[in-house]
């Protein structure tokens, strides 16, 4: 059951944090016949697969290093409040003209774009490499096939992004107080913290993008 559970919270983080991802996918690949549309979305999505993995299980190794995992939960807890707060920026990417440039395009916006999957994906996972694998191999082909059915949910239904968000600062409480170093010296100052600090956490990001959104509507 609890497998269940964080196989869930992988796959709600990389659909609110694969906007982005999901866009250039569809803007790399607009200028291709739709024959050669289609071969370079899968093979760029098998791509993205593979790399994602690899990245995922080399955040894995480096967040047993002192402080490391710390240093990462602060910059989940930083993405997840950009995620609420930024406003919408313009994606700017030029359509390849060949398959093999919209396969490059692609896996190399995934590569610069995949911090934050990577981060929150490790922070989740806590280690079960069976997890990592089976939730970047579902979710990423839902991303890409569903490219702009995300990007309108992501619109339509703002809950999805709050809750993501909510996932992310939880997360990033976790891997605060599992870090080596810092964890330690959380738990003798603050014995209450590992029950506290996460959800305090996510509400806190909540309550602020919520008062965000509130007074840029208003203005």
């Amino acid at each position: 059951m609890d497998s269940i559970v964080l196989l869930g919270e992988i796959l709600m983080i990389n659909l609110v944090l694969s906007g982005d991802n999901a866009m250039v996918i569809a803007l790399a690949s607009k200028n291709l016949p739709e024959k050669h549309r289609r071969t370079a979305v899968w093979w760029g999505a098998a791509g993205a697969v593979i790399l994602r993995c690899l990245l995922t299980v080399a955040a894995l190794l480096l967040l047993k290093i002192p402080y490391i995992q710390a240093a990462g939960g602060l910059l989940l807890l930083w993405i997840s409040l950009k995620l609420l707060l930024e406003d919408e920026e313009e994606l700017r990417v030029e359509g390849a003209s060949t398959v093999w440039k919209s396969i490059r395009t692609i896996l190399l916006a995934d590569f610069i774009m995949s911090l934050d999957n990577v981060l929150a994906i490790a922070g989740v996972a806590q280690g079960d490499l069976a997890l990592i694998v089976i939730g970047i191999a579902i979710s990423i082909p839902i991303v890409v096939w569903g490219s702009s059915i995300i990007v309108s949910w992501l619109h339509r239904f703002p809950l999805l992004i709050f809750i993501g968000a909510y996932i992310l600062a939880f997360t990033a409480g976790d891997m605060l107080l599992q870090d080596a170093k810092l964890g330690a010296m959380l738990s003798f100052m603050f014995p209450s913290s590992h029950s506290v600090l996460p959800l305090a956490l996510g509400i806190f990001v909540v309550v602020t993008g919520a008062v965000k959104r509130r007074t840029g509507s208003a203005s």
